[in-house]
């Protein structure tokens, strides 16, 4: 496989993927996706990172699918929208939500559509002033996808939610922050020199914790106060056997930061 969509580097624990289709916002073909599915699933199997970065080049961040693709036939009768979330979008999605480390989405410009989704699966969402947030559906007598539906009633509630997917406009980067949909807004020049800040804390953390607690948050949005207790009690065992947890009392006791390894 061409890895020329979605490049893939990595430094000192920060992999970064960078979606590259400038002239096309960084639209979505189905191989786009494919090389995206892959090197998530690098990122994850290799296990050298500690935080990963997800970024766009050019004024974009993603504008969703590319409906000007073979992927999305005009001419069919019946084209079957679905198809580019079963092979692609959603796999994307679920593999960043199942990340074992930190993501942090560095929104550079616009998240449109799917492009939307993507960038709220991060944990931590920077994004640059200029960048906006948008659910163009009902503009083109589609439907929400790529988690949208169960995302965005969760971070905003329901009202902002509905509204958002109805009118199909355009969230500023301030008004999303505003709205706790995303962590931060910083100039344009800064976003990525923020991002990378965030990543080598990220980095130098404990991250088998950050696991935990990334997937703690997730499934407790769907859980009930007493089996999020019992789910907090099962994640501190595992936390409480970590060497990083042996390090963090340590340097407490020392008084001195702690020196994490991430296990």
């Amino acid at each position: 496989m061409e890895l020329d969509h979605i490049l893939l580097e990595e430094a000192d624990g920060i992999a970064t993927i960078t979606m590259n289709r400038p002239e096309k916002l960084n639209a979505m073909a189905f191989d786009s996706l494919d090389q995206f599915v892959a090197l998530l699933d690098r990122v994850r199997d290799e296990a050298t990172a500690r935080v990963l970065v997800v970024t766009g080049k050019g004024r974009a961040f993603c504008s969703g699918a590319d409906l000007s693709g073979d992927d999305h036939d005009p001419d069919a009768r019946f084209p079957d929208r679905g198809i580019g979330l079963e092979r692609g979008h959603n796999l994307v999605f679920e593999r960043m939500r199942y990340m074992p480390i930190p993501i942090i989405c560095a929104v550079n410009g616009g998240a449109a559509g799917g492009g939307c989704g993507y960038a709220l699966a991060g944990d931590i969402v920077v994004a640059a002033r200029s960048a906006y947030f948008l659910q163009p559906f009902a503009n083109i007598g589609l439907v929400p996808d790529v988690g949208a539906t169960w995302l965005l009633p969760r971070l905003i509630g329901k009202a902002r939610a509905t509204a958002m997917m109805m009118l199909g406009e355009r969230i500023p980067a301030e008004t999303a922050a505003e709205w706790g949909l995303i962590w931060q807004v910083v100039d344009d020049d800064a976003l990525m020199d923020t991002a990378y800040a965030l990543a080598r804390k990220l980095a130098a953390g404990p991250t088998v914790a950050y696991d935990l607690m990334r997937q703690g948050i997730a499934d407790a949005m769907e859980m009930s106060l007493s089996q999020t207790l019992g789910m907090e009690r099962r994640n501190q065992r595992i936390a409480g056997r970590t060497a990083d947890h042996r390090e963090g009392v340590a340097a407490f006791l020392e008084k001195r930061p702690p020196k994490f390894e991430g296990r």
